[in-house]
Parts: C-alpha cells; structure tokens; sequence
C-alpha cells in the first residue's frame, strides 16, 4: 500500500512539475509579448528603469506567495477536505498563505469560510 502512496506523491509531484513548467513557458511568453508592446510605445525606447518601475507595479502582488513545501501540503489538506481541484486548492492555499480575509470566485460555496477567508462569489445577484 505504500508503495502505491508514494507512487501516486510521486505521479503528483511530476504532474505539478509539469504543470509550472507549463504555465512558466506561457507566463515568460505573455510577459515578452507585453513588453515589447511596452517598448514600442514609447517609440522604441528601451528606459530601464521605466521597464524595472513598470515589472514592479505589475508583477511584486502577483509574486507575494513563493512555492514552498508548506504551500503545497496546504494546497493537498484544501484538495482532501474539499475535494476541488490541484489549481483551485492552490489558490486557495496561497490566499491562506497572505492572510487574505475574502477569495472571489464561483468555484466554492458562496459563504464557505475556510480558516479566516471567506469565499465570495461575485456573479450572484446583489440582493434587493
């Protein structure tokens, strides 16, 4: 039975490796693209530091939660009480993570608290 555990960790671990691979090669894509439309609007002028400022606004909230160990074992106690899915689990697992008190999403129980965060789902209709 334990072989068949590790088996499945192992498959998992491979799978999420995949994964970021994946989403790394279309995240420096997306991030080339919008650069070079940055840079060709200022008529081709390449200002470092306008660029550095810009990745700074941009990218510093997007980047606040690092995979870690504890990341991913939060992210795998989210996927077994809830039975949801690796990338809603992360999500999960990283608004955890920062401390976040609301998550928005449709994918969850409007109302459902988990830890301090509450989830939100922002498609209801307001009420009257």
């Amino acid at each position: 039975m334990r072989n068949v555990a590790l088996s499945t960790q192992e498959d998992l671990i491979e799978r999420a490796r995949s994964m970021a691979r994946s989403r790394v090669t279309t995240f420096s894509a997306a991030f080339r693209q919008r650069l070079e439309m940055y840079t060709s609007q200022e008529g081709g002028a390449h200002d470092v530091d306008a660029l550095m400022a810009r990745v700074r606004q941009v990218f510093r909230p997007l980047l606040t939660v690092q995979a870690s160990a504890a990341l991913f074992l939060e992210t795998l106690r989210v996927i077994s009480r809830y039975q949801v899915s690796w990338f809603d689990s992360l999500i999960v697992a990283g608004a955890l993570e920062s401390n976040c008190t609301s998550l928005l999403s449709e994918d969850f129980q409007h109302g459902l608290r988990i830890g301090n965060l509450r989830v939100e789902n922002p498609f209801l209709p307001a009420k009257a």
